[in-house]
């Protein structure tokens, strides 16, 4: 692991090797043991876990750490809750609980987040921030690490009121909908404030603003009522001199310009997201992050694999903010061959 390697292509350096990370290969247990020897199971204890998953990152070489502090839990229980399928090892994601507080889309469109959820104390977000990003530098001393926020604009709205509720209330009234997404964006711009004033260097944005398929509305609302948010949210950061990192699931192709306006410096991106397109337009002045199709992993022949991590270092290897990494994740359901075969082959191709 090179932390040289990562701060010199967050800097867009060219480094000697392809950085790269992952995410979630650390609690795909069967492959962690397989890699690091020790014996840990979803069953094991906390401690063991987090020993072996660190072992996991050191030896698979992660030179950047993908983290958020503020979720959906900063809602309290005025929240929806959607449910979960069997994503972890074991099956301990598992929930069939279906609750959403809001029984009606006016309710949706008429909602105040100030009055529902308050004003913050700025230092102690700040302190917040700064006790994440320390914790995760001791953690993950070799990689570059970050703190940042996961319901940014659309992802909060989600979190809040649920996808059914979220459309509805789009589709009734997407004026006043944008209006209840500015009232949020108002309310969350505080957690920006603070981070802005926080002592870290990076900073992950999350909003999964989009579907597999692209946009879930209409392009024009999203360039009135999210865009314009971002720029005021980006701004502080930007004053203090922090580098921003913007991660979307789905397919946010016809936006990348959109967003690279706002004033990041980098884009993480899943598969449908078109990375030659950012390479070519953006590989010289900013970071990007991504994308071999997990779904090869899982199902594909050797070849396939070998050839989908050729995909992305032809795209990106000659850009020195390349990061490689799978889109989005290495689930536990991943044969533990392919996941190996993968990392030997980013190790035969990441060389520069």
């Amino acid at each position: 692991m090179s932390l040289s390697d990562g701060i010199a292509a967050l800097n867009l350096e060219m480094p000697p090797r392809v950085p790269r990370t992952e995410y979630s290969a650390e609690s795909h247990w069967e492959l962690v043991k397989q890699v690091t020897g020790i014996d840990v199971v979803p069953e094991s204890p906390a401690q063991i876990k987090k020993k072996a998953a660190k072992a996991f990152i050191k030896a698979w070489n992660y030179d950047f750490y993908w983290s958020t502090l503020i979720g959906g839990d900063i809602f309290g229980k005025l929240r929806t809750n959607m449910g979960h399928g069997i994503y972890a090892a074991g099956g301990e994601d598992y929930d069939d609980r279906i609750y959403c507080p809001f029984q009606d889309p006016e309710e949706v469109l008429n909602f105040d987040p100030w009055e529902a959820f308050g004003e913050r104390d700025k230092v102690t977000l700040t302190k917040a921030y700064e006790n994440h990003y320390q914790t995760l530098c001791t953690d993950y001393p070799d990689a570059v690490n970050m703190t940042g926020i996961y319901v940014t604009c659309i992802s909060g709205l989600i979190d809040i009121f649920g996808w059914e509720m979220v459309l509805l209330a789009a589709g009734i009234d997407p004026i006043r909908f944008g209006e209840l997404t500015n009232r949020y964006a108002g309310w969350i711009m505080q957690y920006f404030e603070a981070l802005a004033e926080a002592d870290v260097p990076v900073v992950m944005v999350h909003d999964d603003i989009v579907w597999t398929s692209g946009a879930i509305f209409h392009p024009e609302w999203y360039r009135k009522y999210v865009f314009p948010n971002y720029k005021k949210y980006f701004g502080p950061l930007l004053d203090s001199g922090k580098k921003i990192i913007f991660t979307s699931d789905g397919n946010y192709t016809e936006f990348i310009d959109d967003i690279a306006d706002c004033g990041v410096h980098g884009f993480v991106m899943e598969p449908m997201t078109d990375m030659r397109y950012i390479a070519e337009k953006y590989g010289k002045t900013h970071v990007f992050v991504g994308n071999a199709d997990t779904r090869v992993l899982l199902s594909g022949t050797k070849e396939q694999i070998y050839n989908e991590v050729k995909r992305c270092m032809d795209i990106g290897k000659d850009c020195a903010g390349f990061f490689m990494a799978v889109g989005n994740h290495i689930p536990p359901n991943t044969p533990v061959e392919n996941a190996l075969y993968y990392n030997e082959v980013y190790q035969e191709l990441s060389k520069r």
